[in-house]
Parts: C-alpha cells; sequence; structure tokens
C-alpha cells in the first residue's frame, strides 16, 4: 500500500461525530426549566446554525478542511463543553438547594453527565493531531504533536495478529469512537485507561471532565441518601 492510498484508508466518516452531536444538543435542549430557561435553546440554535456549513464541506466523510471550517469546527465543541460546564454548575446549585424532586433531579444529572461526555469526546477528537481532516490526510512526518497516545501507537512489536493493526504497521489513527470510548472511560474511572495524555492541554481537559463526573455522581448519591432518609 503506498502512501496516498494509506491515506485514504485512513479518512474519517462524517456521521459518527454528527450524530454524537446532535444526541447532546438534544440532552441539552430536553434539560428541565429549573436548570436552564433561554439558554438551552441559543446553545441548540448555534450548534445547528454551526454544523450545517460544517456538513456541507464534508458530507461524507473528514477530506477538505479550510481555515474557516477548522474555527467553526472548534468553536462548535467549545460552545457544547462550555455550556455544559454552565449547567453543571447550575445541577450544583439545585442539588445542593434541594430544589427539585428525586425523578427530576436524577433524569437532569444522567443528560449533563452524557453530554459531558459527548462534548469531551468531540474536544478531544478535534485538537488530537490536528483535528480529523489533517489527522487521516497528513503524512505521519507532518502530523502536529500528538495530544494522546493510543494503544495501537505501540503494540506493533507484539504478536502478529495484535501488531497486524498497529498505527506503525496499518497506518492506524483514531476515529471518533476511539475518542468516545476514552471519554466515556476517563469519567467513570475519573483517571486515564488504556489511553494516555501527552500535553499540557490534555491533562487539563482530562481532569476538568473527571471532576465534573465527580460532582455529578458524589452530589446525586449525597441527595439520594438525603430523599430516603
Amino acid at each position: 500500500m503506498n502512501q496516498h492510498e494509506s491515506r485514504n484508508a485512513r479518512i474519517e466518516h462524517r456521521w459518527p461525530a454528527v450524530f454524537a452531536l446532535v444526541v447532546a444538543l438534544a440532552l441539552y435542549g430536553a434539560l428541565p426549566n429549573d436548570l436552564l430557561t433561554v439558554q438551552r435553546y441559543v446553545t441548540v440554535a448555534v450548534g445547528i446554525l454551526l454544523l450545517i456549513p460544517l456538513i456541507i464541506i464534508n458530507p461524507r466523510h473528514f477530506n477538505r478542511q479550510t481555515t474557516w471550517s477548522r474555527v467553526v469546527s472548534l468553536a462548535l465543541v467549545i460552545i457544547v463543553v462550555t455550556s455544559n460546564q454552565i449547567t453543571l454548575i447550575s445541577l450544583v446549585f439545585v442539588l445542593i438547594h434541594g430544589q427539585a424532586e428525586g425523578p427530576s433531579l436524577l433524569q437532569s444529572a444522567l443528560q449533563v453527565w452524557v453530554a459531558n461526555v459527548i462534548g469531551f469526546a468531540l474536544l478531544y477528537w478535534e485538537i488530537d493531531r490536528g483535528g480529523p481532516v489533517i489527522r487521516t490526510m497528513a503524512k505521519r512526518s507532518e502530523l502536529p504533536r500528538a495530544d494522546f497516545r493510543f494503544p495501537q501507537d505501540e503494540d506493533d512489536d507484539t504478536i502478529v495478529e495484535v501488531a497486524a493493526g498497529s498505527s506503525l504497521k496499518s497506518d492506524w489513527t483514531a476515529s471518533f469512537v476511539d475518542y468516545f470510548y476514552f471519554s466515556l472511560a476517563n469519567s467513570m474511572a475519573f483517571s486515564a485507561t488504556d489511553t494516555m495524555p501527552l500535553t499540557a492541554r490534555a491533562k487539563l481537559l482530562m481532569s476538568l471532565e473527571s471532576f465534573g463526573g465527580f460532582v455529578i455522581l458524589a452530589l446525586v448519591i449525597a441527595r439520594a441518601v438525603s430523599l430516603i432518609g
């Protein structure tokens, strides 16, 4: 396989990331009124408006990138993550002051937590090695510095059937599903699992996600105990 064929083989499909983003926006828009009012609808509307031109430029696969598309895609995930962090703060106040009923409280916490996992997955996916277009289209020697190290990046010297899927031997690159799994594991384990952060920004983002997940879990458990009591 030559370099051109190798790069084409790792071009990523558009729709897994789009589906995840739509789910995050839907969860955000469906939050109870005692958490957010107008802000959630503004966030959903802005998110959809920013998503449309990104789908137009890359309707099926990530093989084109311009300066404006890069700015828009980064702005979109930053809006999603920031909005959810604001919602998390609102949820903390509701949990502390006991302003919501048990079922509504648990539903809201679950919605915020899932949206948080998706938002950070999108953010990791966008920043690592230049984003989905550069990461899959550029030569290895031209890729920006990696933010994360995946198992496939270092298993080329193991047994044949495992080494066959390594980055070195198959030109593997992480797709959105890999970043989603990593984000989910980080949010549940509160630490890195099989994927390791390599840069300061990656470590800070992971810390923020872990802290948010821990806060939700701790306060929901505390609130549930108080309701039982």
